[in-house]
């Protein structure tokens, strides 16, 4: 048996979730399905192989979407009591939107899990998204044209209430520097205070391997239809993969572009860091000033991400949408090059201008509603 075939054996586990065991407990997302499966199966071989560790608590989330989750849900209990695991089942309650209800049900699960971990004092959720998930994560985003930073992919670790707030990102966003770039901070997890993390052990693993595993210790595991459903775009290009590996562009070279595009993400914001210096950042978060007269002599990548780090920091309306971003440098660009007197645009919250020999990034006023004649009628509207 190959590699790219085997199970995942006791040695190579143990170093998935090694950085882990100092924590107190551990939230295991577990939905039913080979991939969770596979990883509440390993997470708990692991809990048994040491006389310490922390204590696990897997968490089944019923969307209320289809009937069979309720029976899926019932079934991991079972395997979870077998496996000597706590579980839990949560549900997804209220009204769900008649569109994207993939990206609703995505937020709604991760805003669950954040519960669930801090009623069991967790510092760590845990998923099982694979190898194969993350070229899929990368595909989607070159399709719909993603700046650098949604060609990372999934980082391993990365705080879950990032992902509550942009789950899923469908469009490139850029965000504030605390958030700048999902990285593996190892054992101490990057975690601060009351902060939960989501974890991915299985990230670098193909989900063929996870289903041999299972196969190897007779673990059965459920079908989600919604997987293969075409409506999903997710669907439809894990659908496509197999003939683009033929073409050569396999999950493994994929993956490989983005860890690639990784390293390229952390030389980059590490010059966005030199050039908030040289510009005079400034430390007051409601406004800050870039001096102007620099400007055109910074790389054009790092202008754009040194104003979307500054937008991210001032702005109060969520993330930065990478295309809006993009034309409002090209008009701060112009503005500059053809010595516009006056500039102001705003962006997620935050104002724009050009003040004497100073860029300015400022909390936007808050929005005013002007009521037209047209929608009160006659004297109201005149009298409004």
């Amino acid at each position: 048996m190959s590699t790219a075939d085997a199970p995942v054996g006791e040695a190579e586990a143990h170093a998935l979730f090694a950085d882990l065991a100092a924590e107190k407990a551990l939230v295991l997302a577990i939905s039913g399905g080979p991939d969770s499966t596979a990883l509440l199966y390993l997470a708990a071989r692991w809990r048994a192989g040491g006389r310490t560790g922390p204590r696990l608590v897997a968490v089944t989330i019923d969307h209320g979407l289809r009937p069979e989750a309720r029976r899926e849900a019932a079934t991991v209990k079972r395997l979870c009591e077998k496996l000597g695991v706590e579980h839990r089942t949560m549900r997804w309650t209220g009204v769900k939107p008649s569109t994207g209800i993939q990206e609703a049900a995505r937020v709604a699960r991760y805003r669950l899990l954040s519960a669930a971990a801090r009623r069991a004092k967790a510092g760590c959720i845990l998923t099982a998204h694979t190898l194969d998930d993350q070229a899929e994560t990368v595909f989607f985003r070159v399709a719909r044209g993603s700046g650098l930073a949604g060609l990372c992919g999934m980082a391993r670790n990365v705080r879950i209430d990032d992902l509550t707030g942009e789950a899923g990102r469908p469009r490139d966003t850029i965000r504030s520097p605390r958030l700048a770039v999902e990285r593996d901070t190892g054992a101490a997890m990057g975690r601060s205070g009351d902060d939960v993390m989501l974890v991915r052990p299985l990230l670098d693993l193909p989900k063929a391997r996870l289903i041999v595993t299972l196969r190897e210790a007779a673990i059965d595991y459920a079908h989600d239809p919604s997987n293969v459903d075409p409506r999903y775009a997710r669907a439809r290009i894990r659908k496509l993969m197999p003939a683009l590996a033929i073409e050569g562009l396999t999950a493994q070279r994929l993956v490989r572009l983005a860890r690639r595009v990784q390293r390229s993400e952390a030389a980059h914001e590490a010059v966005v860091n030199w050039a908030a210096s040289r510009l005079g950042w400034g430390t007051d978060s409601r406004k800050l000033t870039l001096d102007r007269t620099n400007w055109a002599s910074i790389p054009a990548e790092i202008a754009l991400r040194l104003l979307g780090r500054a937008i991210g920091m001032v702005g109060n309306e969520g993330p930065v949408e990478f295309g809006k971003l993009e034309a409002l440098v090209n008009a701060l660009g112009a503005a500059l090059t053809d010595g516009t007197p006056r500039f102001c645009r705003t962006l997620a919250g935050a104002m724009v201008s050009l003040r004497d020999d100073c860029i300015v990034i400022e909390q936007a006023p808050a929005r005013r509603f002007r009521l037209r004649e047209r929608d009160l009628g006659g004297k109201e509207a005149r009298n409004a």
